[in-house]
């Protein structure tokens, strides 16, 4: 059963994803615009499915905390986008978020849930505040409804993604145990490359 929703959830984020790419809300809807939106940026993505990755790991109460927390900060970020005030190294914060946060996985980090959900939503506000920047001439409430659902998304992808390698998908604990800690370490590769490209 676990296994089942795990490959729905990822398959679902997959399928997604290429589907909505930065959608005119003129044309299509605020909710639309803004559910394309963190579904567009490769860092926004790989930050977001490792969240969920992470929570899983973790296990417990963190694979419901952790995700709040980071969805509940970004739309705190988003409504500082909005009333214009100020961010500094918005896009910086971003890509090390990936990086840190891929770390995080690579290491099998095992901190407090506080601590966990402080980490993501610090990353979280940086996140938000992108969003807010970018509304254009989206209504702000259906825009943020919408990458809040894709955030969403993108976390229950990286908790499906946890749980099935978590359970070893047939070759044991360790393996799966090791698979996300391979899967952490090359989405912080891929935070650098990110960076330096």
């Amino acid at each position: 059963m676990i296994r089942r929703l795990s490959l729905t959830a990822i398959a679902l984020a997959a399928a997604t994803a290429p589907a909505f790419a930065h959608l005119d809300p003129a044309a299509h809807g605020s909710f639309m615009a803004g559910l394309s939106h963190p579904l567009f940026g490769l860092d926004h993505i790989l930050a977001m499915v490792t969240v969920g990755l992470w929570a899983a790991m973790i296990g417990g109460r963190a694979v419901w905390i952790v995700p709040s927390a980071f969805v509940a900060t970004m739309m705190v970020g988003f409504g500082a986008a909005l009333v214009g005030m100020p961010l500094p190294l918005v896009e910086p914060v971003i890509l090390a978020s990936v990086v840190a946060l891929g770390l995080l996985v690579a290491t099998a980090a095992r901190l407090p849930v506080p601590a966990c959900s402080a980490i993501v939503g610090a990353f979280a506000l940086f996140h938000g505040h992108a969003h807010g920047t970018e509304l254009g001439l989206a209504g702000a409430a259906s825009y943020g409804a919408g990458f809040a659902a894709a955030t969403t998304l993108l976390h229950l992808a990286g908790i499906g993604l946890g749980l099935a390698l978590a359970s070893g998908l047939g070759f044991g604990k360790s393996a799966g145990t090791a698979a996300s800690r391979l899967v952490g370490a090359g989405t912080a590769v891929a935070g650098l490359a990110l960076m330096v490209g």
